[in-house]
């Protein structure tokens, strides 16, 4: 049995701030610990099930943020940038399951540190006419590749929304969002229990089958007109209206990459806040 452990930090225990999550603050680093702990918690309950191989993808924000030393030593650890399939990296590599740890809400909807990619600029996105966010788009590309989701970690609202794109994903709510930017936390001895035991519960979901990649179009809401054109420069991206873009992929993989391309570009071409 092999298991994919996707970590995001926004998702984690305990963190509700962006300084919680903005490397070289105070904050990120004790967040960073909260993090390490409901990933070493995951790779604790995957092992106490058996599973032969457990890959830990840093998938935070340049992805390199998970201390190797503090890992679990029965996990190896993914990080680095440039990464193809980025969060999803090595979901094609015949993993038996995904677990997304950490993970948070998508731009323009509730739930604790809600965002898609990027902080801000993404107001939506969409794929098929249906809005994703980070987890259900990885989710996808997870079902296209024959990998299930079996456990997914966040705030209570992020949990909730799982049951649309991993319905049979053990879930366990670390925290209960207030606002964007506040929640009700639980310790971290308490959700690092209740992680081992739904990882331990979620390996009996793990089994690779048969993917069925499809073709799918991708739409992306932005904040300002000018980041729409930016992002129309890119090849295959269409400008659709003031504020949206759209591509076409031939299956899930590639829509990912493409819109990795995107936020990319419209990172690189947000103007500085200038009020």
């Amino acid at each position: 049995m092999r298991i994919l452990i996707s970590a995001d930090m926004e998702g984690a225990t305990g963190t509700v701030l962006p300084d919680d999550v903005i490397a070289g603050t105070a904050r990120y680093h004790q967040a960073l610990r909260l993090l390490v702990g409901d990933v070493n918690a995951a790779v604790a309950g995957f092992a106490a099930a058996g599973a032969d191989q457990i890959v830990v993808n840093d998938s935070h924000c340049g992805m390199a943020n998970l201390p190797l030393a503090e890992l679990d030593p029965r996990a190896e650890l993914v990080v680095g940038r440039h990464k193809p399939l980025g969060m999803m990296e090595l979901i094609d590599s015949g993993v038996d399951a995904v677990a997304m740890i950490g993970y948070h809400m998508g731009a323009g909807r509730p739930g604790v540190l809600a965002h898609t990619c990027l902080s801000h600029t993404i107001l939506d996105v969409r794929v098929d006419g249906r809005q994703v966010d980070e987890g259900g788009f990885n989710a996808l590309v997870a079902a296209e590749a024959g990998v299930p989701v079996v456990l997914v970690t966040g705030d209570d609202v992020l949990c909730a929304a799982a049951s649309d794109w991993a319905p049979r994903a053990r879930t366990v709510a670390v925290k209960r969002a207030l606002s964007r930017h506040s929640a009700v936390c639980r310790p971290p001895a308490a959700t690092a229990a209740d992680i081992a035991t739904a990882a331990q519960q979620a390996a009996a979901l793990a089994g690779a089958g048969p993917g069925a990649p499809a073709p799918h179009t991708v739409e992306v809401d932005v904040d300002y007109p000018y980041l729409a054109v930016r992002a129309g420069s890119v090849p295959g991206v269409r400008v659709v209206a003031e504020r949206t873009v759209e591509f076409d992929a031939p299956d899930a993989a590639t829509a990912l990459r493409t819109f990795g391309i995107v936020v990319g570009v419209l990172s690189s071409g947000r103007e500085p806040d200038w009020t």
